[in-house]
């Protein structure tokens, strides 16, 4: 492993490393001042692999890239905002914004140092502002994975909580490791805040999250680690004892906690939902779904709520238009006979009710026969009989399956889909793959959706094949529907999955014959400081012809810089014997600290006649701010 970066260092010709901010197994950050940009501070994120070797760098900028590009995405006031990626002396950096508060990790034990924990006002309204931030992510198939008090930081400037720390480093290294060893599930998150699915299988989804978010919520209540909270061996929080809260808030917690992914609430917008009904009880919800029955599919990945064989899902959830049904007084038993409580009464009102009917319907029939007889010629029409609406007794059923579906490989699928049957297959890809579903069945049509839910781009709804370049990496949902008015379908799903096409190299033109170039003319000058100076600024004139070097005597272990003030020129920094500084070729600024005494050269140059001014200067390294 290689040693941390010393204070003070500058990183490609911009970012000087202030101090480490942390260090993990997988990687350091630091705080750097970012010199493109006034010195605005900034956090770097370097990758340390746990392997060495040439397939393990280059894996590992290949996810460093496609993790760059999903951050990329994320836009939101309460995110750190990615900046860049670069690579330098075989290290991968990533650099984000720097957020400047304290982590709910270290309030946390400033309260406990005092005897107390947050309250519940103070977790609420935690919970609020950050659901948003997760509704945001999750929309665009971003899943957080590693949510946690030392995650989540107070800022400063605004006392809202931004959420850091997206476990981009985290799974880039344990993906590198889990090729290395074939082909392992990774798996990121803490120890005791991600919940099992996405520990044991590396899987995680929205409510992940959500579990991850209720975890960090009865830490911060109670002041105790999630182990001391946690039976393992009956699956059960014990929570409520350390901390007071209402019992509608822990109710939204409790159900947040569930071990199965399928009992937790499914979005943000649900947790939403519960939420505001604490805080107005006048407002109605729906209640929460019921557990799935021993016949219902049982896989939490599912996307589609699934509902109980021969319960009406109309039932469960009233209609804002519907009268509300008031329970009035309870009606006390009347001590007064009826009619009804005479059985000879009885018997003598259903005799007559017999009587009178079979005299009606003796009447009834001689009228038509006597009509028929009248009109022989007439063709008889059918007796329109009143079809009784039937009771549903077959409510909507939603199965799902996983397929393992490799790039290159193709698989089919069998089954038979009744009219009240939903089937989802669920297929994990990479972004830039390319699947290709077909149906065979002529009463069956398929959809498919995305990560993030929606359905993919393209005509993706209720189709009989679909064929398309995937946008994310993820989890996609094959949905088998049956066309309205067919009872019952065999089908067959046929799909495959292409690997991404490896980019095309760019060709390269034939060069056209150019005039020999003219060697640009070097002029050379030693520059010396003024007495008591650490620096000197020189101006003159250069052109594609003419080139400025100036040679300046720097002592080891001062830091060198030199850097153009005014004009279109660039510079060149070379070694004492004359070899090129690396990466310091063509750039406007250069800063380093020497590591030898000697006559060190920067050359100006530019593609026209330029006028410019160059600052150089020589100091003494600044001292590591104490531990």
């Amino acid at each position: 492993m290689q040693p941390p970066i010393p204070t003070g260092t500058v990183l490609q010709n911009r970012y000087r490393l202030l101090s480490m901010l942390g260090q993990g197994g997988f990687g350091r950050t630091y705080l750097a001042e970012d010199l493109g940009r006034f010195n605005e501070r900034c956090a770097l994120k370097e990758f340390i692999p746990s392997q060495s070797g040439a397939y393990v760098l280059d894996k590992s900028k290949e996810l460093f890239q496609r993790e760059a590009a999903i951050l990329y995405q994320i836009q939101h006031p309460q995110i750190p905002q990615f900046r860049a990626t670069f690579e330098e002396n075989q290290r991968l950096f990533l650099v984000q914004d720097y957020v400047e508060g304290k982590t709910y990790r270290a309030l946390l034990n400033e309260r406990k140092a005092q005897g107390t924990a947050f309250s519940e006002t103070e977790v609420l309204q935690l919970m609020r502002q950050l659901l948003p931030v997760l509704a945001h992510i999750h929309s665009k198939g971003i899943i957080h994975r590693d949510i946690a008090p030392d995650n989540i930081i107070l800022r400063q400037q605004d006392h809202l909580p931004v959420l850091i720390d997206f476990g981009v480093v985290k799974e880039i290294a344990t993906r590198v490791q889990s090729v290395e060893t074939e082909h392992q599930p990774t798996t990121v998150g803490k120890i005791g805040y991600a919940p099992s699915e996405q520990m044991q299988s590396g899987r995680a989804y929205p409510n992940s999250d959500l579990y991850a978010l209720a975890v960090s919520a009865v830490v911060l209540l109670t002041g105790k680690e999630p182990q001391e909270l946690y039976d393992d061996r009956s699956l059960t929080w014990y929570w409520q004892q350390w901390a007071k809260v209402s019992p509608g808030f822990a109710q939204v917690l409790n159900r947040m906690l569930s071990y199965r992914p399928g009992d937790r609430y499914q979005s943000v917008s649900e947790v939403v939902q519960s939420l505001q009904a604490l805080a107005n009880p006048s407002v109605v919800t729906p209640p929460p779904p019921a557990p799935p029955s021993a016949t219902q599919a049982t896989d939490p990945t599912s996307r589609m709520q699934t509902l109980a064989v021969g319960r009406r899902p109309d039932s469960t959830v009233p209609s804002p238009n519907a009268p509300r049904r008031v329970a009035g007084p309870a009606i006390p038993t009347q001590t007064e006979t009826s009619v009804w409580d005479n059985p000879w009464a009885v018997a003598g009102i259903v005799s007559g009710l017999a009587i009178v009917t079979l005299i009606t319907t003796f009447a009834v029939v001689s009228a038509i026969q006597n009509s028929s007889n009248n009109r022989p010629e007439a063709t008889p029409t059918p007796t329109e009989t009143a079809t009784p609406t039937p009771t549903p007794t077959d409510e909507p059923v939603e199965y799902s399956q996983r397929l393992n579906l490799a790039p290159g490989d193709t698989t089919s699928v069998e089954g038979t889909l009744r009219a009240n049957e939903v089937v989802t297959y669920i297929v994990s890809a990479e972004q830039g793959q390319t699947l290709s579903a077909a149906i065979n069945g002529e009463g069956v049509l398929l959809s498919i959706f995305a990560p993030n839910g929606d359905l993919v781009e393209g005509n993706a709804e209720r189709v009989q094949q679909w064929r398309g370049t995937l946008n994310f990496s993820g989890e996609y949902y094959v949905e088998l529907r049956p066309v309205r008015g067919v009872e019952q379908s065999d089908y067959r799903l046929d799909l495959n999955l292409e690997a991404a096409p490896e980019p095309e190299p760019t060709p390269t033109p034939t060069p056209s014959p150019s005039p020999t170039p003219v060697e640009p003319q070097i002029e050379t000058e030693q520059l010396s400081f003024p007495a008591g100076a650490e620096g000197v600024e020189v101006s003159d004139t250069v052109s594609d012809r003419l080139t400025k070097r100036y040679v300046v005597n720097v002592q080891e272990g001062q830091v060198f810089s030199a850097e153009v003030l005014e004009g279109a020129a660039t510079i060149s920094v070379l070694y004492p014997d004359g070899e090129p500084v690396p990466d310091a070729e063509g750039v406007v600024f250069w800063g380093f600290q020497v590591p030898e005494s000697g006559d060190y050269i920067v050359e100006v140059v530019a593609t026209e006649e330029t006028d410019f001014t160059l600052g150089v200067s020589a100091t003494a390294p600044t001292e590591p701010p104490p531990e």
